[in-house]
């Protein structure tokens, strides 16, 4: 089959040549977007007469054709025509004639591929925006039912602080809005129209840009040609958007890895979203939270791979370019998909109320409550935290912990311990204690699952405007 670029050219291509230059394998899931921006093209030509009006209804009729060939599963892509604008636009060609040979006027693959990766990628900062709240609405679901549910907080994987349940799911509430922030500012650096930059340089024909933007409900149209067809701006910010939504799923894997472990025994993951063992009977393995953990690794390097493709590019188009698209709809795919499991995961999991609570009041995480109560007793809090050291030391030399230990006990440290302390001591008090603004309090956490609701009506009333623009 002769290449569409063949006229200079005295000899095929080796096969093997084929194979390697070819990108039809993954960007022919790009057809829709390279259809429609062709579909617009036409029109453009058509408008500014640089092509016959008849010419222009046969293209588009055939472009649509073409477009429910593909959906029905009736067209064979060919390695031997490289990417998708070539497969496209050859069997256009086929059908309509010098019609379709005409199509390719005034623009480039340069600047064609360009419109269809923004194109793309707008249509998929939707979808992922779609799950992204779908999956924020779950983890706060889940959060509001467990308002009052008493837990340990970590650090250093030790217990610090006794928390809630939902204290602890708002923290990710908040790093999943930050996310939707990101994903917002990816739409903005992919709304802008490169087509008719051409090769490198635009084109002698007059054509109309803006109209092409207008038709493809763009808001604007890069300023420069040689910057719209090099730039890939837009796909390392999408790339850096997965790494951190990715990081934040990760370490969400790691907590319920270690919840619906034994020794936690915090959560357990419905059947449908474990594994068990071949060869052990008893195992129940949390498989999706590992390998979430696992393809966050993968996003980081579609990131690094895209960063490490650029930094050596002169300017304009180069080859190296065309390796912007598997890492990057790999990525694609693995946020859905993540986002769609672990909206079902959280949903189905059991959260065991009782050994959370029974954790909660078993270690010494109201110490710090117990100095406090001594500094409202008037004792600086370095002293006091001096004193309570000395009692928790005495707790665990006696194998008790604090709420086990009498008040002749806590006397033996200061005189200021006083019958009242026993309340001070009690997680659900310790708890409900901390009322600045962000903390754990049943009251806070009313606050700020209320403020959640509204950041979601916010990011659903944004959603909306960018689906009328895809």
């Amino acid at each position: 089959m002769a290449k569409l670029w063949a006229g200079r050219f005295s000899k095929n291509t080796n096969e093997l040549v084929d194979a390697f230059n070819a990108s039809i394998n993954y960007d022919k899931r790009l057809y829709r977007e390279d259809i429609r921006g062709s579909i617009a093209h036409a029109n453009m030509l058509v408008k500014c007469g640089i092509i016959p009006e008849a010419d222009g209804v046969k293209i588009v009729a055939g472009l649509q054709a073409i477009l429910k060939d593909i959906e029905a599963g009736n067209f064979e892509f060919s390695v031997a025509l490289e990417d998708i604008h070539m497969n496209v636009e050859a069997r256009l060609t086929e059908r309509i004639g010098d019609a379709g040979a005409r199509l390719h006027t005034a623009r480039s693959r340069n600047d064609q591929v360009a419109l269809d990766m923004h194109m793309y990628m707008k249509r998929q900062i939707v979808e992922i925006a779609e799950l992204l709240l779908d999956f924020e609405r779950e983890i706060l679901a889940v959060a509001r039912k467990h308002d009052k549910t008493l837990m340990p907080g970590y650090t250093h994987l030790q217990r610090a602080q006794p928390i809630t349940f939902a204290h602890h799911l708002l923290a990710y509430i908040n790093m999943l809005q930050r996310d939707f922030r990101r994903l917002l500012g990816v739409w903005e650096d992919a709304d802008i129209m490169p087509l008719g930059a051409g090769a490198i340089a635009g084109t002698t024909f007059p054509i109309d840009r803006f109209y092409v933007a207008e038709q493809l409900n763009f808001t604007d149209v890069y300023a420069n040609s040689m910057d719209a067809v090099s730039d890939r701006d837009y796909i390392l910010n999408f790339l850096s958007f997965a790494s951190v939504l990715m990081m934040h799923m990760s370490r969400l894997s790691e907590e319920l890895c270690l919840w619906s472990s034994t020794e936690f025994g915090f959560v357990e993951l419905d059947d449908a979203f474990a594994t068990g063992s071949s060869m052990m009977p008893q195992k129940k393995n949390p498989d999706i939270s590992e390998l979430v953990r696992g393809k966050t690794g993968r996003v980081y390097g579609e990131l690094m791979a895209m960063l490490t493709t650029l930094k050596g590019l002169p300017l304009t188009y180069n080859k190296d370019l065309q390796e912007d698209k598997e890492g990057l709809f790999d990525a694609m795919d693995t946020v859905k998909f993540t986002l769609q499991v672990y909206r079902d995961m959280i949903a189905t999991m059991t959260v065991k109320t009782d050994r959370m609570k029974w954790a909660a009041s078993h270690d010494f995480s109201n110490a710090t409550d117990l100095a406090d109560y001594l500094v409202r007793k008037g004792l600086p809090f370095r002293k006091a935290h001096a004193v309570v050291g000395q009692c928790v030391a005495y707790a665990i030399k006696e194998d008790k912990f604090l709420l086990d230990m009498t008040l002749d006990e806590y006397k033996q440290f200061s005189a200021l311990f006083e019958p009242d302390l026993m309340q001070a001591l009690d997680p659900e008090h310790c708890v409900n204690a901390r009322v600045s603004y962000g903390g754990p309090s049943y009251v806070e956490n009313d606050k700020q699952l209320e403020k959640g609701e509204l950041i979601l009506q916010e990011q659903e009333a944004k959603l909306k405007a960018l689906q009328q623009k895809i």
